[in-house]
């Protein structure tokens, strides 16, 4: 799926400009299931998010997480399913009409009018007075730290700054749903940590149903309550960031938080994976499971070892070698298909190329199995 277009800039603003309602101790939060269909393409994804709630939607590119939130906001209509959010059916109301807010990618900030206006926008085109709106906007402005930038316009702002001014924007007219598509994407990686971590504080303080689309995991991690993982259209994992970076279900998750993964029939501590050889755990299970370990967890040896105390030895060939932060990821096949993470000094004293031969070894205290 694409990203929300420019071409929706008149009507996306009056989306995240909606008027909310009035929050309420008991308010029942967004329950969703989100039906859509474009060609081959079918998204059909459930959702039942509390308030004070933050949810992430993760998934591959065209997996149908930008779907998911235009059709949230309105921009693209339901095939089947239902949207309520607070009890109330959202199914038939526009755009305009509902109580949502919206920071797109790219922020979307009108380029004639300063941050304060763009901030006011909201109020104003629900029935404030130009003061009573400015006034609000200034409060939320300086709520952002954004007091001294007020009269700027958007090509005056960094990033960060921007993408604050289209926080505040959404948050101005109290939504009960906050929509987030890639809110950090378009930062520098310095300009991310810092926004990152001022996002998360507002979130916090955030008291309706939020649900934010990312590529990042760190993102997710760090802004979301709960993760919910689609691919192709439909949800193949949700639960806290701890149990998905724990127990990953699929290879996208598994390669999105970094750990090799394996389906296999469990009995006691030996794994016999599909289609591959065993794996010794530490865990003592029956039936079928999923196997986990880091590849820092791999140590590779040009010569078959004999002093290891390692219980996993398989014999790869390195089909590929690139840097990963300030590691070399070395991508292996062979008897196991895997992946090693070892420091620029090891690669150079082993002697690393693609087609080289080397002996991968795991100890059994370094896998994780679980429940397939």
């Amino acid at each position: 799926m694409t990203d929300l277009d420019k071409t929706d800039l008149d009507r996306t603003a009056h989306v995240a400009a909606a008027d909310g309602t009035t929050a309420t101790a008991d308010g029942e939060g967004l329950d969703a299931r989100l039906v859509v269909e474009r060609g081959d393409f079918r998204l059909d994804v459930s959702l039942a998010v509390a308030p004070g709630e933050v949810v992430a939607l993760l998934g591959p590119n065209g997996a149908g997480k930008t779907t998911a939130l235009r059709a949230l906001a309105g921009l693209v209509p339901l095939t089947g399913g239902r949207l309520r959010l607070d009890g109330t059916d959202l199914d038939r109301t526009p755009p305009e009409s509902r109580p949502v807010g919206v920071v797109f990618q790219d922020y979307l900030l009108f380029p004639h009018l300063t941050a304060l206006d763009n901030v006011a926008f909201g109020p104003r085109c629900h029935g404030a007075t130009k003061a009573a709106a400015r006034a609000q906007a200034a409060r939320w402005l300086d709520r952002m730290g954004l007091a001294a930038h007020a009269g700027a316009k958007p090509r005056r702002l960094s990033g960060g700054q921007a993408q604050r001014v289209a926080v505040a924007r959404a948050l101005a007219t109290h939504p009960r749903l906050l929509l987030l598509d890639e809110p950090l994407a378009a930062l520098d990686a310095r300009t991310r940590l810092e926004v990152r971590a001022q996002l998360r504080r507002h979130l916090a303080e955030f008291e309706a149903v939020a649900v934010l689309v990312t590529h990042d995991p760190l993102d997710a991690m760090v802004l979301a309550d709960r993760l919910v993982v689609i691919e192709d259209g439909h949800v193949v994992q949700e639960g806290t960031p701890g149990h998905i970076a724990r127990h990953p279900r699929t290879d996208y998750i598994a390669h999105l938080i970094g750990l090799n993964l394996y389906r296999g029939q469990a009995d006691g501590h030996t794994v016999r994976l599909d289609g591959g050889p065993a794996i010794t755990t530490t865990e003592d299970l029956t039936g079928p499971v999923f196997v986990t370990f880091p590849p820092t967890a791999v140590t590779l040896y040009r010569e078959r070892p004999s002093g290891t105390s390692a219980r996993n030895l398989w014999h790869c060939e390195v089909a590929g070698l690139e840097t990963h932060g300030d590691q070399i990821r070395a991508d292996l096949t062979g008897e196991l298909p895997l992946a090693a993470g070892l420091t620029t000094v090891a690669a150079a004293e082993l002697g690393l190329h693609p087609g080289a031969e080397v002996w991968a070894a795991v100890k059994a205290a370094q896998t994780h199995a679980y429940p397939a």
